[in-house]
């Protein structure tokens, strides 16, 4: 189990310039918001680089940073810009995305394997893609700080900048959503 520790000294130490304090607040928050992240997108390479460059920009900005009650929730918000403006970036260049993704494979099994592979992974992301066009903006991101980042009402409300029951709407909505859906997609096969 992880050292817990105390975020808000840390982060005001890392904001004076502590490369220690940086190098705790790292390997503290690193591996949650991947998670959280995943919640986000299954493109694992798009979170490792999104939490590379976060983090290279907190370091290279700590002194013009502020003071904050939450480093977690600071952090979440941050790095979940910087993959919604990716995604969206990505979804305007789909077509090339696919083709650089199934071009620098790093297992090269044979050819017929290679294209039942493609194919599935091609239809495993449509599936996707439009399990998650069904939900809001901001029911998915109620569907990710609450089962992703196990955080309760109140801190997704905080999170979100809204009330406990709205909350509670967001998550029986996109559940509702995504139970439909899946419904459709059962009976369609």
């Amino acid at each position: 189990m992880k050292k817990s520790i105390n975020e808000v000294e840390i982060w005001d130490q890392f904001r004076s310039g502590d490369q220690k304090a940086f190098a705790t607040l790292y390997s503290h928050f690193v591996q949650p918001l991947y998670t959280y992240c995943m919640g986000i997108t299954s493109d694992k390479d798009l979170i490792k680089d999104s939490l590379h460059d976060l983090f290279v920009e907190i370091w290279k900005n700590h002194a013009s940073l502020g003071p904050t009650t939450s480093v977690k929730y600071y952090l979440m918000a941050s790095i979940k810009r910087k993959i919604v403006r990716q995604l969206e970036t990505q979804l305007k260049n789909l077509n090339h995305h696919d083709s650089y993704q199934y071009q620098f494979m790093e297992d090269m099994p044979s050819p017929e394997r290679q294209l039942v592979m493609v194919e599935e992974e091609r239809m495993s992301h449509a599936s996707m893609y439009q399990s998650l066009n069904k939900l809001s903006k901001r029911q998915r991101e109620a569907i990710t700080l609450k089962y992703f980042e196990n955080l309760d009402t109140d801190q997704i409300s905080e999170q979100m900048n809204i009330n406990p029951q709205s909350v509670y709407n967001l998550l029986f909505g996109a559940l509702r959503v995504m139970k439909d859906h899946m419904t459709v997609k059962e009976y369609a096969f």
